[in-house]
């Protein structure tokens, strides 16, 4: 791959990942301070993500891989959603919903098109694509750093922010290069779109196990996303949005470790330890306070156990299980089950606790909220150490 080359997919996911971190984990915060909107209006905001990861697999499978370049049609959908991005900001709270609904349905798609576009360029993507999409894990960093250090986290300046770089990527995708749509002149086969070729491996138990954990643990994962900022901005925290990019940077830090530990310490193992991160994160959030701000900062920066050692370690895991034929078919439908069901069951649920436990206008009981997602990765914890059987490829592949 040439240098130029490599420069140009590293400055896409840059931008493709800034635009996502400059609103999404302020969103909450944003929809509070100015719409006024309820904690079932935040979940339900959050949930347009679970539906376009639902609803994207269809978009890219159906229109982007048989009709157009993968970069030409990313350029049109960033330079709409700055467009959308902006009136985000002009609408009220009962319209803003479907303003991020329909941006969300545009910019799923565009992940898998930049991961494309990304591949086709590369001679060893086993090698050159981890230091391609360190860039994007970069941007989200320094978007958040960026919209902390301006102040306008509580404000419509995060949208803006997002809108600007949009419309800029949405330019410099047209002189990424060339690539042509790969299912030209194939027939849609919407099994394949679903990955039915990888239900095969909900046949074994251990990997059912797993599948069913991977969801469930979404429910808990939904309350960080939706309502960490709001909570760290409620009691008080300063720069909460540059200082939740820890969370990240976290979780670029243990992603090294998991080459290692997966061959040395096995799948089960690793799994447990993530799920465990996520119960100590919550425990950590409920009785963090200013006075013992090392719990909240803890809790943060335990997002990089929560998210490598399970959703990293699952797609590695599901890969394992898969083999060469269906791993495809399998990585999409994992991420369909998780991004797709298991969030938006965990963004409604979500936004349902908080309002449940709301005190005033302006204060929540944290505490008992964050003991909830704390209960619910308990309890998947002991049933995944209770019923998981861990099985080498091997075994896997003989069951089938």
């Amino acid at each position: 791959m040439k240098l130029k080359t490599g420069l140009l997919l590293s400055a896409m996911m840059f931008l493709q990942y800034y635009i996502w971190g400059a609103w999404y984990v302020t969103m909450g915060t944003y929809m509070g301070e100015v719409l006024k909107s309820s904690g079932v209006d935040v979940g339900a905001a959050y949930s347009a993500g679970a539906i376009a990861t639902i609803i994207s697999p269809f978009f890219v499978g159906m229109i982007a891989d048989k009709f157009f370049a993968a970069q030409k049609i990313m350029g049109v959908l960033h330079l709409v959603g700055a467009a959308l991005l902006y009136y985000a900001t002009k609408v009220d709270n009962s319209s803003f919903y479907w303003v991020i609904l329909v941006y969300s349905l545009l910019y799923m798609p565009t992940i898998a098109l930049s991961n494309s576009v990304a591949f086709a360029q590369m001679t060893d993507p086993g090698k050159q694509f981890p230091w391609i999409r360190v860039f994007g894990t970069l941007g989200w960093i320094v978007a958040g750093l960026i919209i902390s250090q301006l102040g306008i986290e509580k404000t419509a300046g995060t949208f803006h922010v997002a809108a600007v770089v949009s419309a800029v990527l949405g330019v410099i995708s047209f002189v990424l290069p060339n690539t042509p749509p790969k299912g030209a002149g194939t027939k849609t086969d919407l099994g394949a779109i679903l990955g039915k070729d990888a239900f095969v491996l909900l046949k074994e138990k251990s990997y059912l196990v797993f599948f069913i954990a991977a969801i469930l643990i979404c429910i808990p994962l939904s309350f960080y996303y939706g309502f960490a900022n709001p909570f760290l901005n409620e009691i008080g925290l300063e720069n909460v949005a540059g200082k939740m990019t820890m969370g990240q940077m976290s979780e670029a830090i243990f992603i090294l470790a998991i080459p290692f530990l997966f061959n040395k310490i096995g799948v089960k193992k690793m799994l447990i330890l993530g799920m465990s991160a996520w119960v100590l994160r919550y425990i950590c959030f409920a009785h963090g306070t200013l006075d013992t701000s090392w719990m909240l900062y803890a809790g943060i920066i335990l997002h990089g156990v929560c998210y490598d050692f399970f959703f990293v370690t699952g797609y590695m895991y599901t890969e394992k299980a898969a083999g060469e034929t269906i791993k495809n078919a399998a990585q999409g439908l994992f991420t369909f089950a998780t991004y797709g069901v298991g969030m938006f069951i965990g963004t409604w649920y979500s936004g349902f606790v908080v309002d449940q436990h709301k005190i005033s206008d302006t204060q929540h009981a944290w505490t008992n909220i964050w003991l909830i997602p704390a209960s619910i990765a308990g309890a998947v914890l002991i049933a995944f150490i209770i019923f998981f059987k861990e099985k080498t490829q091997e075994r896997l592949m003989e069951n089938r």
